[in-house]
């Protein structure tokens, strides 16, 4: 599960640096947190009588799977750093690479918006995100037996996705790892959604992080679509980061988009 690898430590390097920008500066908002409320229906048959550890391992070992099979991908990915009100404060587009086993390259396309915000926020971020993906600041806070124990609660669609939502507890009070829920698309035992807080207080200053990560499914395997982390920052309100990913190409040429890809599919079956 590579690509989970540096979640909660890239929630907590956000968390932290727009909450040390937002004291040198930024202006001050009050807003409530943005809680998500959802609704679950109880466990139907199939899945019934699982176990919250029979899921765990179809998680586990579906996933290892995948990423055995992802060689390389290519994506855009867009930086936002905004407040409660939409303002942008910095935006910084850039082309991620992924070469298996652990290697992510990044070339930036544009940018704009507060030098500061970019250079302490989102140039720090890719750079930390680069150092882990390469082992050289790893910290290991995958969704596994050995960081979380798994309560399962309902069934729920997100989407076109139909999910087993579950309960995640850290083992340990460790600041790399979350406490929140995960939704695990039923068929391919994927996840769908995670949705929480670093699991260990970050800071006087920050009182409180949220962050939602959403996945989508490209072909066979499943990739970030968005992520959104909310800082709210003590005397100064919410700060928000946003990812977005777009425009893949998997196991392909670098050139080729996500439309392209799926055309190609598309061409190829019976």
């Amino acid at each position: 599960m590579a690509a989970r690898h540096s979640l909660i430590r890239r929630t907590l390097m956000v968390a932290v640096m727009l909450g040390l920008t937002v004291a040198g500066g930024l202006a001050a908002d009050k807003t409530s947190a943005g809680e998500v409320t959802e609704t679950l229906s109880p466990l139907k048959p199939p899945f019934q009588s699982m176990t919250s550890d029979e899921l765990f391992t179809k998680l586990v070992e579906h996933n290892r799977i995948r990423d055995l099979r992802l060689q390389q991908y290519s994506a855009q990915r867009t930086y936002e750093v905004t407040n409660d009100k939409g303002k942008v404060y910095a935006q910084e587009v850039v082309r991620v690479g992924y070469q298996a086993p652990d290697r992510k390259t990044f070339v930036t396309e544009s940018e704009k918006g507060s030098a500061v915000v970019r250079d302490l926020v989102l140039k720090r971020l890719i750079e930390s995100e680069s150092e882990t993906s390469s082992g050289r600041a790893h910290r290991d806070s995958s969704i596994k037996p050995a960081n979380y124990d798994f309560n399962l609660l309902g069934e729920q669609d997100l989407g076109p996705y139909h999910c087993l939502v579950v309960e995640a507890h850290p083992k340990r009070n460790d600041k790399y790892l979350f406490e929140g829920k995960v939704w695990i698309d039923a068929e391919d035992y994927a996840v769908v959604r995670i949705a929480g807080q670093p699991a260990q207080k970050l800071s006087f200053w920050i009182t409180r992080a949220d962050f939602v990560r959403q996945y989508q499914k490209i072909g066979e395997f499943w990739l970030p679509a968005k992520d959104e982390t909310l800082v709210h920052v003590r005397l100064y309100g919410t700060k928000i980061l946003t990812i977005d990913h777009r425009d893949y190409a998997i196991n392909s040429s670098p050139g080729a988009s996500t439309r392209d890809l799926a055309m190609e599919n598309r061409v190829s079956e019976p």
